[in-house]
């Protein structure tokens, strides 16, 4: 069982970082556990890759539409300010994550950086157990990803490259809005999409492969800012760009619709309208490999104009993801990255 931090690390010990923004408005609770394995395997189809790494449970970037949040009643806790505020840290993960690479079975195949929360978030600016993680997945030559909204990526640049140089790297850096004001009141820990665009430049030429995840589409708020999205961070040397839909499972849904309404009660009720109409049209709506898009009209010009952007900019636009190669088992804590 996790047990409490009961002073949490002091984190001007040995360097200074600061907020981004404003700094949250309720006291941080910091548990610490020691994981058993660390290798998650993911068995939908709507994501391309198997393996993934998560060295924290809860996340400080506190997005009102994060799927994650439904794996923390898990652990006992809400899905809402809870996931926000009480922060888990297994702080053995590089060790654990070492044994497990260096078995003879492990085949080298990719591993990502996270599944469920960000990686990235203000904490590892004192635990650094994603880079360590990192450093690990160098020593055994396995190849890594890396999606993110945090800035911290950034300390890792040149690790990164290494990677990209040897085994292989990536770093997918997800941004869902270009107004910060907009992004402020759905992402409200998170770094400005300027920010997170200036990240995507600091990896792109550190010589990174970088893509945008405009991630994700909420129809009639921020899928006009899809071009615009494309744009900057094309500009900024992404070289790939993928889009997914927004998907409200389990307790996700009420925080989602109270966070909407709390920061856009003009826009609220169409917006929840109309992505029940594009989920309504969906093929196949709620099964593996359809859960990230939607369906109608609407979604193929979202679809349309996303890749006629990518085009534009001189952007790869990722096709859908392919369905893993093998049966998988998730981790009854963790979860399986998008369960329904």
């Amino acid at each position: 069982m996790p047990r409490p931090v009961s002073n949490p690390p002091n984190p001007w010990d040995a360097y200074t970082v600061e907020w981004i923004g404003p700094p949250p408005d309720a006291e941080l609770t910091v548990l610490e556990e020691e994981a058993k394995s660390m290798l998650s395997t993911n068995e939908s189809p709507d994501v391309p890759f198997r393996f993934s790494v998560n060295p924290y449970r809860g996340c400080t970037h506190a997005c009102g539409y994060c799927y994650a949040r439904r794996t923390h009643p898990y652990l006992g806790y809400g899905a809402g300010t809870d996931f926000d505020r009480v922060i888990v840290v297994k702080t053995n993960a590089p060790d654990v994550l070492a044994r497990e690479l260096a078995r003879p079975s492990w085949k080298r195949e990719q591993v990502v950086f996270s599944g469920n929360t960000d990686c990235y978030q203000p904490l590892e600016a004192r635990y650094e157990l994603t880079r360590r993680c990192l450093e690990a997945c160098r020593r055994f030559e396995t190849p890594v990803g890396v999606i993110t909204k945090g800035v911290l990526v950034r300390r890792d640049a040149e690790l990164l490259a290494d990677l990209a140089a040897g085994p292989g790297a990536e770093a997918h850096v997800s941004v869902a809005f270009t107004d910060a004001d907009a992004s402020r009141r759905m992402e409200p820990g998170c770094p400005t999409p300027a920010e997170r665009f200036e990240t995507i430049r600091i990896l792109a030429a550190a010589g990174v492969p970088t893509s945008v995840a405009v991630s994700p589409v909420i129809p009639g708020l921020n899928d006009s800012a899809v071009p615009g999205v494309l744009e900057r961070a094309a500009e900024a040397g992404a070289q790939r760009a993928f889009l997914t839909l927004l998907r409200l499972p389990g307790e996700v849904r009420p925080v989602f619709e109270e966070r909407l309404r709390e920061g856009f009660p003009g826009r609220a009720s169409k917006v929840l309208s109309t992505l029940a109409g594009l989920r309504a049209k969906q093929a196949g709506a709620g099964d593996f490999g359809e859960r990230m898009r939607g369906g109608g009209p609407r979604w193929e010009a979202i679809t349309r104009m996303f890749e006629v952007a990518c085009r534009r900019f001189g952007l790869d636009a990722q096709g859908s993801p392919t369905p893993s190669p093998l049966p998988t088992t998730p981790d009854p804590v963790q979860g399986s990255l998008f369960d329904a």
